[in-house]
C-alpha cells in the first residue's frame, strides 16, 4: 500500500465526506450485482454467513449482502455517513451499524465470514487494517475489495471531467495517487493468488446530477471556496458541449480484488 494512503497524509480521511453525505447518497453510483454473483461462485457464499463492511458510509455495497439475506456490520467511523447508511438501510432487519473504524472495528475475534470494503479502502492505515481484518474474520475467510473506477478514456466527456477535477479539485492529483493499484492489493492479501475481476458500470445524469455528482467529491471544492464558482461553470460548459438529449452518461469500471490473508505476511 502506498504511502500517501496512511492516516498521515490523510488525517482528515474519517471526515472528509462529513459535508458532502446527501450528493453522496444520491449522486453515487450503486455496485452491480455481479459482485454478489461472482463472491457466490467463487466463495460458496450462502445467506448464512456473515458480513463486515468497513467504511461502510452510506451502505451501498453493505446493501448487496443484506438483499441477499447476509447479516452485515457496517463499520463506518464517520458519524454523518454513518446516519445517513443507517437511514437507507433501514428496511434490513440484518444490519447492525457499528462506530468504528477499519483499524479498530470493535468486533469480536472470528465473527465473521467476510471482510469488504468499497470505495473507502484507500483511505485505511495498511498494517493496522490488515491485522484487524485477519482477525475479525474466521478461519478460512474472505476479503473482498470493491471500487468503482470512472473511465477517462471511453469519451470526449470524460477526458474533460478529468481536465476539469484536475484544474478545479483542492487535492486531486494527492487522492488519485492513492486509489490501490495491484502491488497495493498483493501487499495486503501477502501474495499473488488473488481473483481480479472488472465489470461494467455507468450512470446518466442530467444537468443537476452531474453538478451533485461533482460536490460528492472530496476534492471537489464546497460553496463559498474561491474555486466553487468557477468550476461550477466550467462544468455547465462541459455539459453543454457533450449532452444528449439532456443528458451525460460517465462510465466506470467495478473492479472486484477477492481472495484470503496469507496469515504469516505483515506489511512492511
Amino acid at each position: 500500500m502506498s504511502e500517501v494512503s496512511g492516516n498521515v497524509k490523510f488525517a482528515d480521511s474519517k471526515n472528509r465526506f462529513a459535508n458532502r453525505v446527501a450528493d453522496y447518497l444520491r449522486y453515487r453510483p450503486r455496485y452491480p450485482a455481479g459482485v454478489l454473483d461472482l463472491m457466490q461462485m467463487q466463495c460458496l457464499l450462502t445467506p448464512a454467513q456473515a458480513f463486515a463492511d468497513i467504511g461502510s458510509g452510506t451502505g451501498f455495497l453493505a446493501e448487496l449482502f443484506l438483499k441477499n439475506g447476509n447479516a452485515v456490520f457496517g463499520v463506518e467511523p464517520n458519524r454523518e455517513m454513518r446516519e445517513a447508511g443507517e437511514e437507507y438501510l433501514a428496511a434490513y432487519p440484518r444490519f447492525t451499524s457499528i462506530d468504528g473504524s477499519a483499524e479498530a472495528t470493535t468486533l469480536g475475534n472470528a465473527s465473521v465470514s467476510f471482510v469488504t470494503a468499497g470505495q473507502a479502502f484507500h483511505w485505511f492505515e495498511p498494517t493496522s487494517t490488515r491485522r484487524e481484518f485477519a482477525r475479525i474474520l474466521r478461519p478460512n475467510g474472505w476479503v473482498a475489495v470493491v471500487c468503482n473506477d470512472r473511465s477517462t478514456a471511453e469519451s470526449g466527456f470524460a477526458h474533460a471531467y478529468e481536465d476539469l477535477l484536475q484544474r478545479f479539485g483542492t487535492d486531486y492529483a494527492r487522492v488519485k495517487d492513492s486509489y490501490p493499484q495491484f502491488e497495493d492489493i498483493r501487499a495486503f492479501f501477502g501474495h499473488h493468488n488473488f481473483l481480479t475481476r472488472e465489470l461494467s458500470n455507468f450512470q446518466i445524469f442530467d444537468r443537476e446530477g452531474l453538478r451533485g455528482r461533482l460536490r460528492s467529491s472530496s476534492y471537489a471544492p464546497t460553496e463559498g471556496h474561491a474555486n466553487f464558482a468557477p468550476m461550477i461553470a466550467e462544468l455547465d460548459k462541459l455539459f453543454d458541449a457533450h449532452q444528449q438529449g439532456q443528458q451525460v452518461r460517465m462510465d466506470f469500471s467495478t473492479w472486484i480484488y477477492l481472495g484470503q490473508l496469507n496469515p504469516h505476511h505483515e506489511i512492511s
